[in-house]
């Protein structure tokens, strides 16, 4: 990893989770010393891996208002519940980063929606508020990944950035793998801007707007 120190796991406890749908999982939940940013990231460990394939992986920024209250404004809830069945299924490790609002901050994505109900999309309200359109950096997972012994992954995203980003840190992403598609009234002017703007690989024509 260019000149980033290594970090190091801290602790690993079972979990055992359950999600609202009635879906159950154990899982291994890591943290760590020596992140780069600081912030206490954890890495989500499920399923194993068949011998001679490679781990699944997803990296997932923390959502208070979709993982936690369901909202209906994102997708970032059943990502979350669809990628722990995926990666248990194959086996690998889901990242959960604490970058919320594609790394501006609770409140900051909350003005932010303000501004959407007005008109905005998502880019061009981050934008009126004096914000990068995606604030994320990618080192501490690139950092996580190594110190759990993971070089080369598939991995589930829709966000070609994530892969560049972690190409550039000397992670071999061998395969993008999409995720689902979950469409509301209320997110699907999000999910167009996502494609049109950041090129996600989300299927512009269920993406209507009318």
């Amino acid at each position: 990893m260019p000149d980033t120190p290594a970090a190091t796991p801290r602790s690993r406890v079972r979990v055992p989770l359950r999600f609202h749908d009635g879906y159950s999982v154990d899982a291994e939940l890591v943290t760590f010393h020596g992140l780069a940013d600081g912030q206490e990231h954890v890495a989500v460990v499920l399923g194993a891996p068949t011998p001679g394939t490679v781990p699944l992986v997803r990296l997932h920024s923390e959502c208070l208002t979709g993982d936690v209250f369901g909202s209906a404004r994102c997708d970032c809830g059943p990502q979350l519940r669809e990628a722990v069945e995926r990666i248990a299924d194959r086996g690998g490790v889901l990242l959960y980063l604490r970058q919320e609002g594609r790394g501006i901050g609770l409140y900051n994505k909350l003005d932010a929606y303000a501004l959407q109900d007005q008109g905005l999309d998502t880019y061009e309200a981050n934008a009126a508020l004096g914000l990068p359109e995606d604030a994320r950096d990618y080192t501490a997972a690139a950092q996580m990944l190594a110190a759990l012994g993971i070089g080369e992954l598939d991995l589930l995203s829709n966000n070609p950035d994530k892969a560049e980003q972690l190409r550039d840190l000397d992670v071999v992403v061998r395969e993008r793998v999409p995720t689902g598609v979950f469409t509301t009234a209320h997110n699907v002017r999000y999910l167009r801007a996502k494609v049109l703007q950041t090129r996600h690989t989300l299927p512009l024509a269920e993406l209507s707007v009318g």
